[in-house]
């Protein structure tokens, strides 16, 4: 993956509003895809789903913040120490998907009693919850790709604290479910990257907000 930190020499600065042309978004476009492959064939064995997913979270995280992506060697190290510790979290996760999927299924059939409203509240609650994996993903991601149980209590704090952000990241893993559904399969693995990066983007514009609004409020 290419770096896109700014150059050293040679070079001329960046303008005072930071412009960034067509070529800079093509590459970060390519970057992010060529993540969500990777997240998507490291997590075809289904328990290393939680290391793919706290790695490329990783990647995402020094991304950001340095503007250059963690070296090969860097990347494969954090996947094989975090691949034993997130089995069980991969393993929780996907049973838990599996019943919640099941649960509306059989609401929406109507093999089993509650009608529009419970079939709603579930998908609700479903999403919550698929918001607040994000978050822990995204705090995973700040933990070098590991920490899942301390990642999950942080998690668990941000989003009683700040409802608006957990929201906001419901609203993201909602609209990239709606985007695996709609478009075509093969371009389900780039839509893994490009989440990522979302929620990544949503918690630290989220933070940024309420740092701002704190200092504010400051007498």
């Amino acid at each position: 993956m290419a770096s896109r930190a700014e150059p050293t020499s040679g070079a001329e600065p960046p303008d005072a509003g930071g412009r960034r042309d067509w070529r800079d978004v093509a590459r970060d476009a390519a970057d992010l895809a060529l993540l969500g492959i990777l997240l998507t064939l490291a997590a075809v064995p289904l328990l290393t789903a939680a290391a793919a997913a706290g790695t490329a979270s990783a990647a995402v995280h020094d991304w950001t913040r340095t503007g250059s992506w963690p070296s090969a060697r860097t990347t494969v190290r954090r996947f094989g120490r975090s691949v034993l510790p997130g089995a069980p979290v991969s393993l929780l996760a996907l049973v838990g998907a599996a019943l919640l999927a099941a649960d509306l299924a059989a609401l929406a059939t109507g093999r089993v009693p509650g009608g529009p409203a419970a079939l709603l509240v579930t998908a609700l609650i479903a999403a919550s919850l698929a918001g607040y994996a994000g978050l822990v993903v995204v705090e995973v991601g700040g933990n070098g790709g590991g920490r899942w149980r301390a990642s999950a209590r942080s998690a668990a704090r941000a989003c009683l604290d700040v409802p608006t952000r957990w929201a906001a990241l419901t609203g993201v893993v909602a609209l990239a479910g709606l985007l695996a559904v709609l478009v075509t399969p093969v371009a389900v693995p780039i839509l893994a990257g490009y989440t990522v990066a979302a929620l990544h983007a949503v918690t630290g514009r989220r933070s940024v907000s309420a740092a701002v609004v704190g200092r504010r409020e400051l007498p």
